[in-house]
């Protein structure tokens, strides 16, 4: 069976696809990492529907309520725990579940699949007891759980402000936030004007600031991070009002935003854009989400970082795409303006301008002790030394150190070897590629493999 629409990930972007392209006749298939709908920012809402957790993660999580319910009776075909891990010419997807391997076919993919904590290397970062804020988040929308002991929060952006203050709804603790944001320019206030269109979410952002600044815990202008310990985290360093500070942890959550998932679209070599604000590759896009390869659609945070109604939003324009691309007899631009799809997406994208500029990814330099590329161990002087006598290309230094060639496949150091690329070769950091991405995307063992052929001889 050929499905008219396979879908990766069933987060805000693939759900609202799903649910479009079902209401315009398509067979759909939705392949998700996760074992039940909801993506990231809505993970567990099926099952977290009253109680202490379900009030502190606010309303924004409680309106994933609805869209989930809506894809759970669209028709869809979802196919949760389940990993894809190559995907080829044709639009065959190669997926994994339950230690078994089989294949797909569909006439257009769409990839939802959302985006990942950009990785930050510092002293320290490898330390059991460090973790990124998102995983915590995944901690408490999974099993209610808070960290214990002495709980620090390191970062910019959203994201730890508003984990933080679900912590301290829930009587948990944090010992402290290290605020590492830079002071606001005046390119920065220069974008409030536009900001004013999404006025509940700018006050929502000053919200939580202002709690955290009355609780006495958020320390400004942090820098110089270090978490240090005995085999695991015990206390941190870092500079504040020209002063070194120390304190006792047991945890530390990190964070330094966000960028988009881009290893399945690297790997089918599709045109990028680099993204200079925000330090990120994104997935060239026409105004359908349609990338360079016919039949390739990106939707929600994956093709540029937007939030969650933005992704919601995208996913209806890319599945409205997708039916035109297949040739449904839909007047796809007629339902876009009666929808006000392009409309509601500047709104919902208002505030991100002002967010690019307050929250810029940081800029010093890795020490050459600190380790890039957890999966192999290779530290930034490693990395210094090799692209001293190479070219300004990742995969020299993926050819001399192993760096990128581990489970992660370079989601974890990618950017950081470009930058010291950059860095050593006095080049913008755009200008340096990506590690070149090859399969399987995902790893899988060699039983696996074989569970494949045996599926294919049983036929």
């Amino acid at each position: 069976m050929i499905h008219d629409v396979a879908v990766i990930g069933a987060g805000p972007a693939g759900m609202s696809a799903a649910v479009q392209l079902r209401q315009l006749g398509l067979s759909v298939l939705v392949v998700d990492e996760q074992p039940a709908p909801g993506g990231q920012i809505w993970r567990g809402i099926e099952r977290n529907s009253s109680g202490p957790v379900a009030a502190a993660l606010g309303p924004d999580y409680e309106k994933g309520r609805a869209l989930t319910a809506a894809f759970r009776a669209s028709g869809a075909e979802y196919c949760p725990s389940t990993q894809v891990w190559q995907i080829e010419d044709e639009w065959t997807l190669f997926l994994t579940s339950e230690g078994r391997a089989r294949r797909v076919r569909a006439r257009a993919v769409l990839l939802s699949n959302g985006a990942q904590e950009r990785p930050v290397p510092f002293p320290g970062w490898t330390l059991p007891g460090v973790m990124t804020v998102g995983a915590a988040q995944i901690l408490l929308k999974s099993g209610g759980m808070l960290p214990q002991g002495e709980v620090w929060i390191a970062g910019a952006g959203p994201l730890p402000l508003l984990y933080a203050t679900q912590v301290l709804g829930l009587k948990g603790r944090v010992s402290g936030f290290l605020d590492t944001s830079k002071r606001a320019r005046i390119g920065a206030l220069a974008r409030l004007p536009g900001a004013w269109r999404d006025i509940a979410g700018l006050a929502k952002g000053l919200r939580w600031q202002r709690l955290l600044r009355r609780s006495g815990k958020m320390v400004r202008g942090a820098t110089e991070l270090r978490a240090e310990g005995d085999g695991r985290l015990e206390h941190l360093e870092w500079t504040a009002g020209g002063e070194r500070h120390k304190a006792k942890a047991d945890v530390l959550l990190v964070h330094e935003g966000v960028v988009p998932r881009i290893h399945e679209t690297l790997a089918l070599g599709c045109a990028h854009d680099w993204n200079s604000e925000q330090n990120y590759f994104a997935a060239r896009l026409n105004r359908w989400g349609e990338t360079s390869r016919q039949g390739l659609f990106v939707a929600g945070d994956a093709g540029g970082i937007g939030g969650w109604t933005a992704a919601t939003i995208s996913g209806k324009i890319a599945a409205l795409g997708i039916a035109g691309r297949l040739g449904s007899p839909a007047d796809i631009e007629v339902l876009r303006r009666q929808e006000r799809l392009d409309e509601r997406r500047s709104h919902a994208l208002a505030l991100r301008p002002l967010l690019d500029a307050l929250y810029p990814p940081p800029k010093s330099p890795i020490a050459d002790d600190v380790i890039v590329c957890r999966c192999e161990e290779v530290t930034a002087g490693t990395i210094r030394k090799v692209a001293q006598t190479s070219a300004p290309d990742p995969n020299a230094v993926k050819a001399a150190t192993r760096c990128g060639m581990g489970p992660c496949q370079g989601r974890q150091c990618g950017y950081s070897v470009q930058a010291i690329l950059a860095e050593v070769h006095n080049l913008p950091v755009g200008d340096v590629s990506f590690f070149n991405i090859r399969p399987p995307l995902k790893p899988i063992t060699l039983g696996e493999i074989a569970s494949l052929g045996d599926l294919e001889s049983a036929k």
